[in-house]
C-alpha cells in the first residue's frame, strides 16, 4: 500500500541529509508505527510521502500510484493529519468540512454520514458551527482528523495525531485507527509516545540521522534483547542521534 524504494532528501539551504537511501513497505491492513527523535527525518518522510516534498532520488509509491508520475491520484488516497493546527480560522467547524468534502468531491450523502458520525464520536456536535478560532488545541486536532478523513481514504497518515486530545478523544481515535487496518486498510503512524505504539502497531519502524536503523514486529525488534520495552530498544538504536533536521 506504501512503498519507499532508495528515497534520499537534502535540503541544499543547509546541506543537511534529512533522508538517506530509505527503503520501506507497508502493507494493506497494517498499522504501522514510525518513531526516532526530534530531527530524525520523520516528518521529511511523511511530506515525501504526502507529496509535499519531491525526493532527490528514490520511488515513491502510494496504493498503487507513482508519486512522480500521477501525484493527484496517489493524493485523492491518503488522508493526511498533519503535526500542527493550521487551520482556516476564520471558517466554522461545518464551513471547513464541507470544504474539505469539496476539494475530495465527496457526495453529499457521504460526508452527512461522515460529519455526524464523526461529530459524535469527538463530542464536536455544539461547537460545528462556531468559528474555529474560538476552538482548543484538541477541538482544532479533533476536527483536523474529521477533515482529512472525509473522503474515507485507504491510507491514513497520521503526524501525532494524538498530541492535543483528552483521554476519551484519544481512545475513540485509536479505536478507529484499528477499525480502517482491520477492513483491509492501512495507517502509518508516527509518534513520540512509545507506550501507545507498542501497544498499538502491527510493525514499527525507527529512524534515526534519516536512515531505517530498524523494522519489524516489537517481538522482532526486541529478539536479541528478550522482555526489553520499546523505550529500551529505542534508546539503544537512536542513542547517537541529537540535533534537529525535519
Amino acid at each position: 500500500m506504501i512503498d519507499l524504494q532508495n528515497v534520499s532528501k537534502t535540503y541544499h539551504k543547509n546541506s543537511v541529509k534529512a533522508l538517506d537511501d530509505l527503503t520501506l513497505h507497508v502493507n494493506s491492513g497494517e498499522l504501522f508505527g514510525f518513531i526516532g527523535p526530534n530531527g530524525a527525518g520523520k516528518t521529511t518522510s511523511i511530506k515525501l510521502m504526502t507529496g509535499i516534498l519531491k525526493p532527490d532520488s528514490g520511488k515513491i509509491t502510494m496504493a498503487g500510484h507513482r508519486m512522480d508520475q500521477d501525484r493527484l491520484s496517489a493524493q485523492r488516497l491518503i488522508g493526511f493529519v498533519p503535526d500542527g493546527n493550521d487551520l482556516y480560522d476564520r471558517l466554522t467547524g461545518m464551513e471547513y468540512l464541507n470544504f474539505m468534502a469539496d476539494i475530495y468531491q465527496v457526495s453529499p450523502q457521504q460526508r452527512k454520514n461522515h460529519i455526524e458520525k464523526y461529530l459524535s464520536i469527538f463530542t464536536l456536535e455544539d461547537a460545528v458551527n462556531s468559528q474555529i478560532r474560538s476552538y482548543s488545541k484538541g477541538m482544532k486536532q479533533k476536527l483536523m482528523v474529521i477533515g482529512a478523513l472525509i473522503h474515507n481514504p485507504p491510507v491514513w497518515i497520521l503526524d501525532e495525531p494524538l498530541s492535543g486530545l483528552d483521554p476519551r478523544a484519544a481512545h475513540l481515535l485509536k479505536e478507529e485507527m484499528k477499525s480502517h487496518c482491520a477492513a483491509g486498510n492501512t495507517v502509518f503512524f508516527s509518534t513520540h509516545v512509545l507506550e501507545v505504539a507498542e501497544k498499538l502497531c502491527t510493525r514499527i519502524a525507527v529512524i534515526s540521522h534519516g536512515s531505517l536503523k530498524a523494522l519489524g514486529t516489537l517481538d522482532e525488534l526486541r529478539s536479541k534483547e528478550q522482555g526489553a520495552s520499546l523505550e529500551e530498544l529505542f534508546l539503544e538504536l537512536t542513542e547517537e542521534d541529537g540535533g534537529e533536521t525535519a
